[in-house]
């Protein structure tokens, strides 16, 4: 399962499915780049959230971790489908909601991409400047251009980004929680015991919203393993990754934000990197914060571009993807979220939490569904082929997939609770937001119920296209039917 020599390092393919064998690499690649992903600020902060917004650190910790291992788990369910399907994960909702219904839960992906990678560009500017003496803005600007190249050059480089900021993650998280511990009484911090329901489910909340988010592209990175690789050791090695490296992350967090009183909000990377002093040692933590975003951002913009060629190919049946044109949609994606964190980079924390919250009401109910599709309804056996045709065994519009979809949406409202939108249900609760537990729970068992009766025609058996040889196209899926 090892790279092959021959695998070109500028990647050439895009939505279309990969040939066995075009297939490569190994498992580990899977831990490391989700740890990789993880081990960064964004996390930090996600984490700092649970006591900056009321928490204590006992309970947050015990809330966060709870989060990590349900929305982890819900991550690499997605995760294993992809050595099966040999498909970026988007592509494949066409089987839920057809090849152009399918485009609904894609634009909206789109826009979490955007939001997440503005805010982790923002975080990676201010690393930036304070590593060369610059202005935040043009940090930013230089960790765009980062982002752009790695986003053209494509899988087999985003996974190498992945294996080495798992490295300096791992050794910059160590390092700064040595200097925590001996800044600050930690028993004492976990001795302070305030349970309060609605701070212990905003934790688990973030942690769980943290790796649902994920979900929806996952599986782009899983896709060129070996079709006969173990579900469960795919679902073991990027699940691990992704839950290790963001509970990790988050700990420091809420440990850095009890012992701030009041000054991390705001200034988040400078308060981190102040743990460590000045000096040599405090370039290279803000070195290792602006590496350590440069995967999950990379995944982000990549991300963005399955997706953009996932809705046209939807429209035009087949999409031919040069390189001239991958540059240009990652250039409008890097460039459009750069404008974004150029406007709103004084404002980050309090929008932040908001974003990542009032996504769970989209990403839920979408992820619910895929997978009882996959696991419980179709039980992995694809028409891929079909996936390219819009008169095909999954049509156009699939009625049932985009009905369920929105009641899970809607079905959230009353439990809410954001600075966008507060349903009228959360204050009866204690302003406690369990809005993605409905979204989950509720439109998985009504897609299961309804499916099992009206599920259309399942094939017998998993149905790939016919390889034309072992050398790339840039066709699409309908050149590979």
């Amino acid at each position: 399962m090892a790279a092959n020599d021959t695998t070109p390092l500028i990647e050439r393919r895009s939505i279309d499915y990969i040939p066995e064998a075009e297939r490569h690499g190994r498992l580990l690649s899977q831990f490391t780049l989700w740890m990789g992903a993880n081990l960064q600020i964004t996390a930090i902060v996600t984490g700092a959230l649970a006591v900056v917004l009321g928490g204590d650190v006992f309970w947050s910790l015990i809330g966060l971790l709870i989060g990590q291992l349900i929305g982890g788990g819900v991550m690499a369910l997605h995760a294993a489908q992809g050595p099966k399907l040999g498909l970026p994960q988007m592509i494949s909702s066409r089987v839920q909601f057809g090849v152009y219904g399918a485009a609904i839960p894609i634009v909206l992906v789109c826009l979490m991409y955007l939001g997440f990678t503005a805010t982790g560009t923002v975080l990676s500017g201010q690393a930036l400047g304070q590593l060369f003496g610059v202005s935040d803005s043009v940090g930013i600007l230089i960790f765009a251009s980062v982002i752009v190249l790695v986003t053209v050059l494509g899988y087999r480089v985003i996974h190498f980004i992945g294996r080495v900021a798992s490295v300096i993650g791992v050794i910059a998280f160590v390092y700064l929680f040595s200097r925590l511990m001996s800044q600050t009484d930690v028993g004492a911090l976990l001795q302070i015991r305030h349970f309060s329901w609605s701070s212990f489910l905003l934790a688990v909340s973030l942690a769980a919203s943290w790796q649902i988010a994920f979900g929806p592209y996952v599986a782009d990175y899983s896709r060129y393993l070996p079709s006969k690789t173990s579900s469960l050791k795919t679902f073991l090695a990027a699940g691990a990754g992704s839950v290790i490296g963001a509970q990790v992350a988050m700990v420091l967090g809420v440990f850095a934000a009890a012992m701030s009183n009041g000054q991390f909000a705001g200034h988040e990377v400078a308060y981190i990197v102040g743990l460590s002093g000045t000096g040599a040692t405090a370039a290279l933590l803000y070195f290792s914060i602006a590496f350590g975003k440069v995967t999950i951002s990379t995944l982000n913009s990549y991300g963005s571009f399955m997706c953009i060629a996932t809705i046209i190919s939807g429209l035009r049946g087949r999409l031919e993807v040069t390189r001239l044109q991958r540059l240009v949609f990652v250039l409008v994606i890097v460039g459009t979220a750069t404008l974004i964190a150029l406007l709103g980079q004084h404002s980050f924390l309090g929008a932040f939490k908001s974003f990542i919250l009032f996504l769970l009401a989209f990403f839920t109910p979408w992820s619910a569904i895929n997978l009882v599709d996959y696991y419980c309804i179709t039980r992995e056996r694809y028409d891929v082929p079909a996936l390219a045709d819009p008169n095909g065994r999954y049509g156009r519009w699939n009625l049932l997939g985009i009905s369920v979809y929105v009641f899970g949406v809607l079905v959230q409202l009353p439990f809410i609770s954001t600075k966008f939108y507060t349903g009228p249900l959360v204050a009866a609760l204690g302003d406690v937001d369990i809005s993605w537990i409905i979204g989950l729970v509720l439109p998985a068992a009504l897609y299961y119920v309804c499916a099992k009766k009206w599920h259309g025609t399942v094939p017998d058996q998993l149905i790939l296209p016919i390889e034309q040889g072992a050398a790339p196209t840039t066709n699409g899926l309908a050149a590979q039917a």
